[in-house]
């Protein structure tokens, strides 16, 4: 019984070290960062072969199959069920819409959102995608990217202005992505809609790399009020987090 699960543990960390790497790994490469034995690591990756979990390219690299679709599907929809109590928290705290995004392939996704109780305020879909260059949320998750990465994203959606105040230069958006990092919030100043100011914070340890945001109107999310905002954001996604590894 203790080396079948030794073997769960080795086949999950397999899986995280390809999806770390972007997805596809050689099994020199798998062999080097898990330091297990490449027999031990040929078995288990066939398994997962035969079981369309991981798929092998002609090159003979191994790659994430897509078997695991449906399982991220549905584990992203779940964690969207579970954020509803702190975005909820969120609204009631800050007075303004609440939502979570992830980010997939080369896109935020909005998994969760709970809206402001005031007559104006605003809404995204959830379901609804968008380029991350232009988002808090966006911000948020591409700062959780080695910077490699998220320049490798930036180049293949390219970073079309949404309004005067969109970031259009990579290096300034990488720049900006640092300060992100050292500050530990992201904000759309009007770059995504001009009137509409978000503020978004990371969700440290989740499974997914993933953002909180808070989003209003301008002239209710100032300069101020998001100095406000972000200690009560911190604070909500450091108690969700927790939550998630109970």
């Amino acid at each position: 019984m203790a080396e079948a699960v030794r073997s769960l543990e080795r086949t999950f960390e397999l899986l995280e070290h390809l999806a770390d790497a972007g997805g596809e790994m050689a099994l020199s490469e798998l062999t080097e960062v898990s330091g297990l034995p490449m027999p031990t690591i040929y078995r288990l990756m066939r398994t997962l072969v035969n079981r369309g979990y991981v798929r092998q390219e002609p090159s003979k690299r191994y790659a994430l199959g897509p078997r695991l679709i449906r399982l991220g599907e549905g584990a992203t929809r779940l964690l969207g069920s579970w954020a509803r109590p702190s975005l909820t928290r969120l609204v009631n705290e800050v007075g303004e819409t609440a939502n979570m995004a992830v980010l997939e392939g080369d896109e935020a996704v909005y998994v969760a959102q709970v809206p402001s109780r005031h007559s104006m305020r605003m809404f995204t879909e959830v379901g609804r995608r968008v380029l991350p260059h232009c988002t808090g949320v966006g911000k948020a998750l591409l700062a959780q990217l080695p910077e490699p990465k998220a320049r490798e994203l930036l180049s293949r959606t390219g970073m079309p202005a949404n309004t005067p105040h969109t970031f259009t230069d990579p290096d300034a958006l990488v720049a900006e992505l640092a300060r992100v990092r050292e500050q530990g919030y992201a904000l759309d100043d009007e770059e995504q809609e001009v009137g509409v100011r978000c503020v978004a914070v990371p969700l440290p340890g989740a499974p997914a790399l993933t953002a909180l945001s808070v989003s209003g109107p301008s002239a209710r999310m100032t300069r101020e009020a998001v100095a406000d905002v972000v200690p009560i954001m911190r604070n909500v996604a450091e108690s969700f987090a927790a939550d998630l590894t109970r």
